[in-house]
C-alpha cells in the first residue's frame, strides 16, 4: 500500500506542472481558499501584488493567444510584477512583438524576454522540463536552506529560470542546488534582491 501511495504521489508531482493554471488550483485544493491564504501569508509579495501577478499572467497569455494563436508557444510568469517570457516564436520580430504586447499589460514593471526563436517545442521536451522543475523544487525542500515559495522555478528547454524576492544567501543556495540537479543545462537568475 505504501508503495502505491508513493507512486501516486510521484505521478501527481510529475503531472501537476503540466496542468493549466485553473486546473492546478482545483487539483491541489487551493481553489478552496485555504491553500491560497497559506501561500499568500508565506509569500514576500503583498496580497495585492500576488493577485496582480496572477492577473498579469492571465491577461498576457490571452493577448498572446488572440494575436498569435498556435503559431507560438509562450509561458508567462509574473513575480512582483516582473514578467519572464519563455517558450518559442518563429521569428525575432514575433519575439519582440510579444515582449511589447506584454509590456502594455496593466501593472507590468519589467519584461525579461527569454523566448527562443525556434519551432514549437514537443510534448516530450515540455514533459522533461516539468520533471526538471519538480526535481529542483524537491531538492529545494530537501535542503531546507530557504523558504521554498520564495524562489519560483521555471524550466524551458532544460534551462532553469529562478525568480523571486530573495536575500543573496538564498540566491547562492538556490543556484547551487538548481545547477547541480540532473538534466539542468543552465541556470538563469531573474531575482529582485532584498539585501
Amino acid at each position: 500500500m505504501k508503495n502505491l501511495n508513493r507512486k501516486g504521489l510521484l505521478l501527481l508531482v510529475l503531472l501537476v506542472p503540466l496542468l493549466p493554471g485553473c486546473a492546478l488550483l482545483i487539483a491541489t485544493g487551493v481553489a478552496s481558499g485555504v491553500g491560497t491564504g497559506v501561500a499568500v501569508s508565506q509569500d514576500r509579495r503583498t496580497g495585492g501584488t500576488f493577485v496582480e501577478d496572477e492577473g498579469i499572467e492571465l491577461k498576457s497569455a490571452r493577448r498572446i493567444s488572440e494575436k498569435f494563436g498556435g503559431n507560438v508557444h509562450v509561458n508567462v510568469t509574473s513575480y512582483n510584477r516582473n514578467v519572464l517570457l519563455t517558450g518559442e516564436a518563429p521569428t525575432e520580430s514575433v519575439k519582440k512583438e510579444i515582449g511589447n504586447l506584454v509590456k502594455g499589460v496593466e501593472n507590468v514593471r519589467n519584461v525579461t524576454n527569454e523566448i527562443a526563436v525556434a519551432g514549437i517545442s514537443s510534448f516530450m521536451s515540455r514533459s522533461n522540463d516539468a520533471l526538471i522543475t519538480s526535481k529542483v523544487k524537491g531538492r529545494f525542500m530537501d535542503a531546507g536552506k530557504f523558504q521554498v515559495n520564495h524562489v519560483k522555478v521555471v524550466t524551458e528547454n532544460s534551462m532553469v529560470y529562478l525568480l523571486g524576492l530573495v536575500k543573496r544567501a538564498e540566491v547562492e543556495s538556490a543556484v547551487e542546488i538548481a545547477s547541480s540537479t540532473s538534466g539542468v543545462q543552465k541556470v538563469v537568475k531573474v531575482f529582485e534582491y532584498l539585501d
